[in-house]
């Protein structure tokens, strides 16, 4: 019997690959002998990195960069190997998490100010992964404390932003009203010859009552005149990028994703925004995975309507629906809506909440009850 287990994070509670590992220590309780193949999954935020390289026998590689506030920080990436064996020289794939440079949890609150916050340090690690001269990149731009652009990633890659007097200008969101002109001559060459995907899920313009200063950059620290101040200097960076570049980045569904760093990422490196899950899906080669099992087991931390919105267990479910092979959810709860997954070839969940005495207990130990309940699961296959 082969069961290949891709779960997502129980969000708060347990990465993707320690709901992996409890899963599969259930599994090998009640069924000793079955083959199990792990494949932890991720939406393109944080944990993304770790699924990626735990799915693909990759490793993880850290580095200094410049954090949001322009401190050094500890960040890391990771090179995929398109085996479980050993890494090879040239990785074909290198993938970061726009959070591990540029992350809201790096900067305390009481200091959370996206007039001065930069995603220098996410250009810095873009450009460590090239140093392994990749022929992908993908970047997970989740858990951003920064709205300005993309532009401190695109100063670390080497493109130089002017004022209308020609002075250069410096890092955060405040510099974006000011930009008049930029030169891209210094921008890494290496970028044209690297295939950029960007995991984003979600829709917003760049800027606008749906863009990124209003609807993300009050969690960031920005007050309303804030807000507003931040919001025109992304219509003004928008126009300088469609007067220079000839690009229109402003209306682009994921453009004001964190921060506007998508709009940055699509403006000078040429990226593609695509789902999460899907990004993950293609890069552990999940597909290929699900046609050798006999059953698949997935899950996330709240299964409930908004599941089927490109959630993973959906995204797992969906090709192995197509091939006839069943799929169980592992779940902390079941919330409103949760039967919607059904449809989309969902066999039957499996919740926490069953059998756990209270939420925070379900919480707080979750990789033993995740554990209890894969045993059970494993029973109703024999």
């Amino acid at each position: 019997m082969r069961i290949l287990i891709a779960p997502d994070k129980f969000k708060g509670s347990l990465e993707s690959v320690e709901v992996a590992r409890a899963i599969e220590r259930g599994i090998k309780r009640a069924l000793p002998d079955a083959e199990t193949y792990l494949s932890p999954m991720a939406d393109g935020g944080e944990g993304t990195v770790d699924a990626l390289v735990a799915a693909t026998g990759g490793r993880i590689v850290y580095c200094e960069v410049t954090g949001p506030l322009g401190e050094p920080v500890k960040a890391f990436y990771g090179l995929l190997s398109s085996s479980s064996s050993s890494l090879p020289p040239r990785p074909s794939k290198v993938v970061l998490e726009m959070s591990a440079a540029s992350g809201l949890h790096l900067i305390p609150p009481e200091k959370r100010n996206p007039l001065l916050t930069t995603t220098y340090g996410t250009g810095e690690l873009i450009e460590a992964a090239l140093d392994h001269d990749p022929i992908e990149i993908i970047v997970g731009i989740g858990g951003s404390g920064t709205v300005d652009g993309g532009m401190g990633m695109a100063q670390a890659l080497g493109v130089t932003f002017f004022d209308e007097k020609g002075r250069e200008l410096g890092f955060g969101g405040q510099e974006l009203e000011r930009i008049y002109a930029m030169d891209m001559s210094g921008l890494d060459s290496r970028i044209v010859k690297t295939k950029m995907l960007v995991a984003c899920d979600v829709k917003n313009p760049l800027f606008g009552p749906s863009g990124a200063a209003y609807v993300y950059g009050p969690q960031k620290g920005a007050t309303p005149e804030m807000v507003e101040r931040l919001d025109g200097g992304l219509r003004n960076y928008a126009r300088v990028i469609k007067d220079q570049l000839g690009k229109e980045v402003g209306n682009v569904p994921g453009s004001g994703a964190a921060g506007g760093l998508g709009a940055g990422l699509i403006a000078f490196l040429d990226a593609e925004l695509k789902s999460g899950t899907g990004l993950v899906i293609e890069a552990t080669d999940l597909e290929h995975k699900i046609a050798e099992a006999d059953f698949v087991i997935t899950g996330e931390g709240k299964i409930d309507a908004q599941t089927v919105f490109g959630k993973a267990p959906v995204g797992v479910a969906g090709p192995a629906k197509l091939k006839g092979i069943p799929v169980y959810a592992v779940c902390g709860q079941e919330g409103e809506g949760a039967e919607e997954v059904y449809r989309h070839g969902i066999t039957k969940i499996f919740s926490i909440s069953d059998i756990a005495k209270s939420s925070k207990d379900s919480f707080e130990n979750a990789a033993y009850y995740v554990e209890l309940i894969a045993e059970k699961l494993a029973k109703e296959l024999v």
